[in-house]
């Protein structure tokens, strides 16, 4: 058995999907284990983009099969044109290369327009800084009881009573308390019968018994999470997080397999951090700095184009990510980026109240307050870009990535240069053999 978990280390966007990409070279399987449209995993090969919101990163590779796991809340209208999208691209052309689970919760458009009625009822320093994808009322209605799910659009008699039970109480709430607009059942019973035709072939019922059977009969399969770490909704920086669990072993329940299947956790960071929407952010640069690496990193999501917020890496944040997800192996993403900086950030500690922390504070209300404590470390003028080995690097590089390594005490397996496939660095492979 090996099963492998790859989970964003710091605040999302790091880099997952083009990793996931990478990896998936040598895996017979990609999990999609959380989360839903609200993320954007970009990949980029032989210098074209592809975009992923739904579809695991394993996609591109026309041998990997990829599964949308229980824990993934799917817009099914959404997934249906990422699907047509990715046919028009000449891939997906078998549709058993991605299988979709019977049990995950589906989003409709009720889910969206309360997703975007509660974000702008709320003042500007209340705001969470949603998607508006409806992700969070989905994740509601699964704890609740009363999600309808993917299984459900293939019954028409089920599929009818759950969408009479949920219009009941949302157009209420839509109509009265935020004075939106109301959905009929009849409407939404038509144009889901009409999808449920297009996304029969990618149905999968039991998707833990397939995951299962594939794990004993050795299959290499790779459990992909969206999102990041301090998103994580019971231990992120709550209440500016995601409505999922982020966290690797949310990849065993999401799935439906015991935790003694996976090998190894890969926790993916940037060579720096990033953050979207509102929340504390102990290393944000709101100066000319911060201008630059964003400017250089493209921060800007790939779901919502929103500029993303910039700062130093923070390794207090970083060795909290390694302990909650128990992560095994680390992979360094978008070092080219840093290139051009005659110093280089990076946070070590916190200082609050006159006394340092080496430990994140489980209060986002402290963790507002922090200063960082930042080591300076010199930087580099060439562009790693085109960098083929590790012996390429130059040594300012090489010692900036020693000297995190040695802080986090966890191994650099990975390290990119930049956001194509072959800009990937290897310090050990992933898989033994």
């Amino acid at each position: 058995m090996s099963g492998i978990v790859v989970v964003g280390a710091q605040w999302g966007d790091e880099g997952k999907g083009k990793l996931v990409d990478v990896f998936a070279e040598k895996a017979d399987m990609v999990v999609r284990y959380q989360g839903g449209a609200n993320a954007g995993h970009t990949l980029v090969v032989n210098g074209e983009k592809t975009v992923l919101h739904l579809v695991p990163s394993g996609i591109l590779r026309p041998d990997t099969t990829c599964v949308i796991a229980s824990g993934v809340v799917i817009d099914v209208f959404g997934i249906r044109d990422e699907i047509n999208k990715l046919k028009k691209s000449n891939l997906l052309m078998n549709p058993r290369q991605l299988l979709i689970s019977d049990t995950a919760t589906i989003i409709l458009p009720y889910h969206k327009a309360l997703d975007a009625a509660r974000e702008n009822a709320l003042s500007p320093e209340e705001k969470i800084g949603t998607t508006g994808k409806g992700i969070g009322p989905a994740y509601e209605d699964r704890a609740s009881r009363r999600a309808v799910l993917f299984g459900d659009i293939f019954d028409q008699q089920t599929l009818k009573a759950k969408l009479e039970l949920a219009l009941t109480e949302k157009n209420h709430m839509l109509a009265n308390f935020y004075k939106g607009p109301t959905f009929k059942v009849e409407d939404l019973m038509k144009d889901l019968l009409a999808l449920a035709e297009e996304l029969a072939p990618y149905r999968l019922k039991d998707c833990s018994l397939f995951i299962s059977k594939s794990l004993k009969a050795g299959k290499r399969v790779m459990f992909e999470g969206a999102q990041g770490t301090m998103l994580d909704i019971l231990h992120g920086t709550y209440p500016f997080v995601t409505s999922s669990s982020t966290l690797s072993s949310n990849a065993c329940t999401s799935a439906g397999i015991g935790p003694t299947n996976i090998s190894k956790v890969i926790g993916v960071f940037k060579a720096y951090t990033t953050r979207v929407g509102g929340g504390p952010f102990p290393t944000e640069l709101n100066d000319e700095i911060g201008n630059k690496i964003q400017t250089d990193g493209h921060e800007f999501g790939s779901t919502t184009g929103r500029a993303r917020r910039c700062g130093w890496l923070d390794l207090v944040a970083l060795k909290y990510a390694i302990r909650v997800n128990g992560i095994t192996n680390l992979a360094m993403m978008k070092l080219d980026v840093l290139t051009g900086h005659e110093r280089i950030g990076v946070c070590t500690a916190y200082k609050l109240n006159g006394e340092i922390l080496t430990d994140l504070p489980t209060s986002p209300y402290e963790l507002e307050k922090v200063e960082p404590v930042i080591e300076w470390i010199p930087g580099w003028k060439e562009d790693l870009t085109k960098v083929k080995t590790l012996l390429d690097l130059p040594r300012p590089t090489t010692n900036f990535i020693d000297y995190v390594g040695s802080q986090l005490g966890t191994p650099i397996d990975v390290i990119s240069v930049g956001p194509g496939r072959e800009q990937t660095l290897w310090v050990k492979p992933l898989f033994n053999n």
